[in-house]
């Protein structure tokens, strides 16, 4: 595929991922008032519905993603696509309709099973990128959903107010399937490589020298989501100032923000030197991020470190999933990056798990010790693992 073609696959997929990433965050920051809105009146209630309707969906992500992946690899990653976000497209929707917290506890379970569009973009642009140019690609890709999922809740706090609650899902689900459609009339896959694929016979061994990579991207979002659920508690603790939700709200979209600079930054830097290296680097130093922010006892210092949580574990992504790219055989490519985006959606529901329970038993700041221990010993397995620098796989057919 000419160069020309995977730049405009890439522009095309951006704006598709920024979409999604912003519709399934724009219902984030209301999600336990419109709980409460069905009926659920207890603080203590709202708190439990609230976190199973959130977790519900990453749940039946974990279980779902690798099915799409081996079925994306008999019939082609554009069809996977618009499954996801038709699918999600409507479930959205139908949230806006229900009129009892199990309802929509039920939608996001369904829900779940549907989602894998941004993991599914990726890699229908890792297969028409020439290999040379994927960390720069994949990097610049990840850049449309970390930018939507940071505008999302501000925007998503707006319509709250301009639409109410209901609205905004009808809202959400609208511009999911806006996002499909652009993919439906403007992306097109290469069917000469799909019929290759369908060619080759698959073999779930051939997944095992990927298991270190998958390793790595459930802890880079375990990392990431261990002190979500109570950076605002901690914040609070060592902030005495006004504007405690605005503060508070700066502090955990800091790393989103650093995302979108280390994220294509390190992307092009593991195209030069390579990704087993940068992945090695960008672990050590997220895991070294962690310090400032267990004794900071200002605001800046905790600024200054999730600045530098997002900067490398933004670096992490990219060089994941070329790695999955260069080390799954062609014909299971797409199986490779559900099982990837499977971890990926593990390490979001153990994450915000992990961290509540160590916060509870020993204290906030110990959840930041405990991270960067995970993440120095994910790092010793990837340095012990050499098998990961190695190049491409033989059969490995790659897009020009």
């Amino acid at each position: 595929m000419c160069i020309e073609k995977w730049k405009r696959t890439l522009y095309i997929l951006w704006l598709a991922n920024f979409c999604v990433a912003a519709g399934t965050s724009l219902i984030i920051p209301f999600l336990p008032l419109y709980i409460e809105s069905l009926g659920v009146h207890s603080e203590t209630d709202i708190a439990h519905w609230s976190s199973w309707v959130f977790a519900a969906q990453f749940v039946t992500s974990f279980v779902f993603q690798p099915v799409w992946g081996a079925f994306a690899d008999r019939r082609g990653r554009k069809l996977m696509l618009l499954r996801a976000g038709f699918g999600m497209g409507v479930m959205t929707a139908l949230m806006g309709l229900v009129h009892a917290p199990w309802e929509l506890l039920l939608l996001r379970f369904v829900n779940g099973v549907f989602s894998g569009f941004i993991s599914m973009a990726v890699s229908l642009q890792a297969s028409v990128t020439p290999p040379e140019k994927t960390g720069r690609a994949l990097g610049m890709l990840q850049t449309g959903s970390v930018s939507g999922s940071l505008i999302g809740p501000l925007v998503g706090g707006v319509l709250a107010e301009a639409l109410g609650y209901h609205g905004v899902f009808f809202f959400t689900g609208a511009m999911l399937i806006v996002a499909s459609l652009i993919v439906l009339v403007f992306v097109h896959e290469n069917p000469v490589a799909q019929k290759e694929r369908q060619k080759q016979k698959a073999s779930w061994h051939e997944l095992v020298p990927l298991w270190p990579v998958f390793l790595a991207t459930f802890m880079t979002q375990l990392a990431m989501m261990s002190i979500e659920p109570i950076v605002t508690i901690f914040t609070r603790d060592i902030y005495h100032g006004a504007n405690l939700s605005i503060i508070a709200g700066l502090v955990v979209a800091m790393s989103g923000i650093a995302n979108l600079i280390g994220t294509p930054t390190l992307g092009r830097l593991g195209d030069k030197i390579g990704q087993r290296k940068v992945l090695l680097f960008a672990l050590i130093f997220a895991a070294l991020s962690f310090i400032p922010q267990a004794i900071a006892h200002s605001l800046g210092m905790l600024l200054v470190g999730r600045f530098c949580l997002g900067l490398f574990l933004g670096g992490m992504i990219p060089s994941l999933q070329v790695l999955v790219r260069k080390l799954a055989p062609v014909n299971i490519q797409a199986t490779a990056f559900g099982w990837n985006s499977s971890s990926m959606f593990l390490g979001n529901l153990v994450g915000p798990l992990v961290g509540g329970s160590v916060a509870a038993a020993y204290g906030i700041r110990s959840v930041f010790y405990i991270t960067l221990s995970l993440l120095l010993a994910n790092a010793a397995v990837v340095a012990l693992n050499r098998k990961l620098g190695k190049s491409e796989p033989v059969g490995h057919v790659a897009s020009k």
